[in-house]
């Protein structure tokens, strides 16, 4: 397996756990903090430099 797809896979599991804890998180009632939780800046910071880093070699 090549380290993109360990990313992927990696990935791909914290996005299951972070479900996860959100379920959990709408069944007690604490609906303020699924939608922060959902969003991980830094993972939408690579994921921004991936997609420049893809436009430039275009």
């Amino acid at each position: 397996m090549d380290k993109k797809q360990q990313q992927n896979q990696q990935q791909q599991q914290k996005a299951q756990q972070q479900r996860q804890q959100n379920a959990q998180a709408g069944q007690a009632g604490q609906y303020g903090t699924e939608f922060a939780a959902e969003t991980n800046a830094q993972e939408v910071r690579q994921q921004n430099q991936q997609s420049a880093q893809r436009k430039n070699q275009q």
